[in-house]
């Protein structure tokens, strides 16, 4: 197996407000929609939102689940600065905000934001390695 993730999926709610969310608020670009599928190109890989009921029968498990799910997404930037833009910008489309950007535990700097389905995001600043696409510049 190639080590890469090609495509992230999220089972959401609402996929009208989870476009929105994505493409209007976070300025995501849109790669194409049907009525039961939205697809975002990100830097190296996909985003794909699909109808929460439905990708869990595709994928043959229950669809009923609280709380936290296991699983946290995460967007690297270059400077503590971009964190707190980043986090501004989710909150003003729509996320919540669930721990602001503050100085971590590894030595960076960090906070998360919950989107419309509760998916937590990290914005992250790592001043030791940059994390992400080798064409992107790497932390000053």
């Amino acid at each position: 197996m190639q080590p890469r993730i090609s495509m992230i999926t999220l089972g959401v709610r609402d996929l009208d407000t989870s476009i929105r969310f994505y493409r209007d608020g976070l300025g995501f670009p849109q790669k194409e929609t049907s009525p039961t599928v939205a697809f975002f190109t990100l830097n190296g890989t996909w985003l794909g939102l699909y109808g929460r009921e439905a990708l869990a029968e595709d994928a043959m498990v229950p669809a009923a689940g609280s709380g936290f799910s296991g699983i946290a997404l995460a967007h690297n930037v270059v400077s503590e600065q971009e964190v707190d833009r980043v986090l501004e910008e989710a909150v003003a489309a729509g996320a919540k905000l669930v721990k602001p950007g503050q100085q971590v535990f590894w030595g960076g700097y960090a906070g998360y934001f919950a989107d419309p389905d509760g998916y937590l995001w990290e914005v992250a600043y790592n001043p030791f390695e940059w994390i992400g696409p080798a064409d992107e510049p790497p932390c000053p």
